[in-house]
């Protein structure tokens, strides 16, 4: 499920996935960024010699697989990469069936994740709808009251027969103000889409943490593994991806993963909790890789096919092919900060009036 830290050698390592973020200054190390005076992150898939001061030339990456790079160079000039992705070979299963009864398989032992002091941030989807069915821990679910998320999550929770456990966050205007720079010096971000999406989790975190909970279970990594973007299910006529296929526009997608895994991680740990993440096991990663694009979109147009296919196993028909809106949009979340920002004096017509006003909110809490 990841990795990150120092190896007894000296060498700081992080997985390909990114699935734990660590970070550096000069010689120094450290798994939160508020430790060190000017964090870099150390690039996924790659190791760092943290005993060794002269630069060392980074590895060229794999055919489609990103470089090392950061704003100042140093890590990117000092790092090498170790770990990447399997080639992107063609598609391994004999047919459907095989797929989604090894994808199913994999979900099943992902899922063996320990309970104590474990909640779920549930929003009715299916990727998190899959990882409650396995755990007997409250669901936490946040949003605006009259929000898609918040419904969603209600109708989802009836229908698996966990309406008694589930918790209902409802936000309020204020609640959102309160977390936008906790949300920003915790991520290290102040750009609109990176808020907006890692408040929901905050916020939820949050609460889970003050209802007693160390660990929050999370849907991360579906959409990215199983072809869930319209962007991929488009290709390649969607100008988004670069890719021919829809096999490869999942793969591009993947690749996004440690950037995004980061700023989850970095948001939940600043809220009080440890992340746990099962649909990233390396055991569905594997199998995920393995599918056809057929099997990520179907010939209607129907994303992550094969996930909702093997997600019967475990939760009713009529969650396992819901479809279910973003969570920056599903909780409300995106709307009210636009508004937030529109009464704080940022104008929608001037460019990314959003971060302008995240910004502006960190710099008036420093």
């Amino acid at each position: 499920r990841g990795f990150a830290g120092r190896l007894p050698d000296g060498h700081l390592v992080r997985d390909v996935l990114g699935r734990y973020p660590v970070f550096v200054d000069g010689e120094a190390w450290s798994f939160d960024p508020a430790d060190l005076s000017n964090p870099i992150s150390l690039p996924a898939g790659h190791a760092l010699s943290t005993r060794e001061s002269a630069p060392v030339e980074s590895s060229p990456a794999p055919t489609g697989e990103d470089s090392a790079s950061d704003d100042s160079g140093t890590v990117a000039g000092r790092a090498e990469r170790v770990f990447s992705l399997p080639a992107a070979a063609a598609p391994t299963f004999a047919d459907a069936r095989e797929a989604v009864s090894e994808l199913g398989e994999a979900l099943g032992d992902s899922l063996d994740v320990p309970g104590d002091g474990l909640a779920v941030a549930f929003s009715g989807g299916v990727d998190s709808a899959v990882v409650a069915a396995a755990v007997d821990a409250p669901l936490y679910v946040v949003g605006f009251p009259d929000s898609h998320d918040v419904a969603a999550a209600r109708s989802a929770a009836r229908l698996m027969g966990r309406e008694s456990d589930l918790r209902v966050v409802e936000l309020s205007v204020a609640d959102v103000e309160r977390a936008v720079p906790a949300v920003a010096r915790a991520t290290g971000r102040t750009n609109a889409m990176d808020v907006q999406i890692a408040l929901p989790l905050y916020l939820a975190a949050e609460r889970a943490a003050a209802d007693g909970f160390d660990r929050l279970a999370v849907g991360q990594g579906a959409d990215e593994l199983f072809g869930g973007y319209a962007k991929v299910a488009r290709a390649p006529e969607d100008p988004r991806v670069e890719a021919e296929t829809v096999r490869g526009a999942a793969r591009e997608v993947i690749r996004t993963l440690p950037d995004q895994l980061e700023r989850d991680v970095l948001a939940l740990r600043g809220a009080g909790v440890e992340p746990v993440a099962p649909l990233l096991d390396d055991r569905v990663v594997r199998t995920a890789l393995s599918l056809s694009g057929e099997l990520l979109v179907d010939s209607r147009g129907e994303r992550k096919k094969a996930f909702r296919l093997a997600a019967r196993e475990f939760v009713p028909d009529r969650v396992a092919f819901r479809e279910k809106k973003a969570v920056q949009y599903g909780s409300l979340v995106a709307r009210e900060l636009d508004r937030l920002a529109r009464q704080a004096g940022f104008k929608r017509k001037v460019d990314d009036h959003v971060s302008k006003y995240v910004a502006s909110r960190v710099d008036s809490d420093a």
